[in-house]
């Protein structure tokens, strides 16, 4: 009978000590809080990902226009400019904005869905596009028509003047957005077309 008893008390010893075991993965209080804080903070990005204004989806909708105009004039560039340099700069352009207008239209899907169901969200046509008085339709018939040196002129001075309208877009969308990643794009965009804008003028000064 005392082995018996001592088998048993053993027996219950082991089983309480795997039951502390157990107790000891279960969640903290802190560890609780963590994990809901965790979770609050994902679903604030996803909603700051999707949070958007007028503005934001108006810049994504020209953007997107004007994006497709430069890389229009960018790839007659390949073919009819006279220098390297120009040829460079049309390669350039078009390998870095056809990935922006996919961006762009991302964010316009996404927001397409948020909207009610007779929401619009018209885009501009290329004309709506002006540099310098004349439209997306008339630069290309302009530069069609043109060869050698006079050709990397006047591309270089329109895409300057395509250019400087992003630029105005984006200082706008910066101003008066609310999506972060809208608002990150619009500062790039300053970015790189300032420093395309500069390269351009020196190449104008050296033809």
């Amino acid at each position: 009978m005392r082995i018996t008893h001592r088998m048993s008390a053993a027996a219950l010893g082991a089983g309480l000590a795997l039951g502390l075991a157990a107790c000891s993965t279960t969640p903290t209080p802190t560890d609780t809080a963590s994990a809901q804080s965790a979770a609050t903070q994902s679903a604030s990005a996803d909603a700051d990902a999707t949070e958007h204004n007028a503005a934001d989806t108006e810049f994504a909708q020209m953007m997107i226009v004007h994006h497709q105009g430069a890389i229009e004039m960018a790839e007659l560039a390949l073919s009819k400019a006279s220098t390297d340099e120009v040829r460079s700069l049309g390669e350039r352009i078009a390998a870095a904005q056809g990935p922006e207008i996919d961006v762009m239209s991302g964010w316009l899907d996404t927001w397409v869905e948020q909207q009610p169901a007779d929401a619009e969200m018209d885009g501009m046509g290329h004309e709506g596009m002006d540099m310098g008085g004349i439209d997306q339709g008339q630069v290309m018939t302009e530069l069609s028509g043109l060869n050698g040196t006079t050709f990397d002129q006047r591309f270089l001075e329109l895409m300057i003047e395509h250019h400087e309208g992003a630029l105005t877009m984006a200082e706008t969308s910066r101003a008066e957005g609310l999506n972060a990643d809208v608002i990150r794009f619009a500062g790039k965009v300053i970015d790189d077309q300032t420093s395309e804008i500069t390269e351009m003028r020196n190449l104008l000064r050296a033809l």
